[in-house]
């Protein structure tokens, strides 16, 4: 396979030096040439077009028809629908059992308008708390990805429990923090759908990345390599939030999601 050096460079041109480049980017890059050829993986060395994140997406929606992905396809959609619906009853139960004003008909108003927000809270929290809890998961469907469309990639590097721990940690208080300041745009109608997509496009974008970028790259240079593409990233996780918006597709999008990302981060 011919490296995206050798597609996009005349032969008769000098290759570009990269020697300023952040250190932690030169050694990722390193290791990962070393690895093979390098065809498709020189990460950060030349632009991409932006329609390289709808090819990706394709590439999943294509794959969910694999034998080798439905056991992984399955696990996934049932975890999604349990999820959804324990996020349901719990809000549900919550803002039947609170009280929020002291006069009786405005509490009554509440209740009858209580099964209404109770969709439209679940609905706004579902994609914040499914990518907390099914990231565990979604390494199978990565395996399936990788050995489909990239099969020369060595074995991926073993997660110590502490990391996985720790950067998931990190992502539920940015997770939290983030989504507790979008629920106050629900008082400004016009602008909330634009802060829903911008919030969780970052933070989609930021956690699918990390599931696929830690099982390649240490810590510090999946982190390098974030930052880099971080727009890249951010149109990846707006198009996984509308997926996570969409009745019983938002079922599929954990998955259709980590897929995607898998050929976002090896393009």
């Amino acid at each position: 396979m011919r490296s995206i050096t050798a597609r996009l460079t005349p032969a008769t041109s000098v290759a570009p030096d990269r020697s300023s480049r952040p250190a932690a980017s030169r050694g990722a890059r390193e290791r990962w040439l070393a690895a093979g050829d390098g065809g498709g993986y020189i990460w950060g060395a030349f632009p991409i077009k932006d329609e390289m994140v709808l090819a990706a997406f394709a590439k999943a929606f294509e794959q969910l028809g694999d034998p080798a992905l439905r056991r992984v396809l399955w696990i996934s959609v049932s975890i999604a629908a349990a999820l959804f619906l324990l996020l349901w009853l719990g809000i549900g139960w919550m803002l039947a059992n609170t009280t929020f004003f002291q006069t009786g008909w405005l509490d009554a108003v509440v209740d009858v308008l209580g099964g209404l927000a109770t969709v439209v809270m679940t609905w706004l929290l579902f994609p914040a708390v499914i990518s907390t809890t099914t990231g565990f998961l979604l390494d199978g469907a990565v395996d399936v990805v990788e050995r489909r469309h990239y099969p020369q990639l060595p074995p991926a590097r073993p997660q110590p429990l502490e990391e996985v721990l720790v950067q998931s940690a990190k992502f539920f208080v940015v997770l939290v923090l983030l989504n507790g300041v979008a629920l106050f745009f629900l008082l400004v109608p016009p602008l909330f759908p634009f802060v829903f997509l911008a919030v969780n496009g970052y933070l989609l974008g930021r956690e699918y990345f990390e599931l696929v970028a830690a099982r390649r790259l240490d810590p510090e240079d999946a982190k390098a390599l974030r930052r880099q593409h971080g727009m890249r990233l951010f149109v990846a996780g707006v198009l996984i939030a509308l997926l996570l918006t969409v009745p019983f597709v938002n079922l599929l999008a954990p998955l259709i999601g980590t897929a995607a990302m898998v050929h976002v981060f090896h393009s």
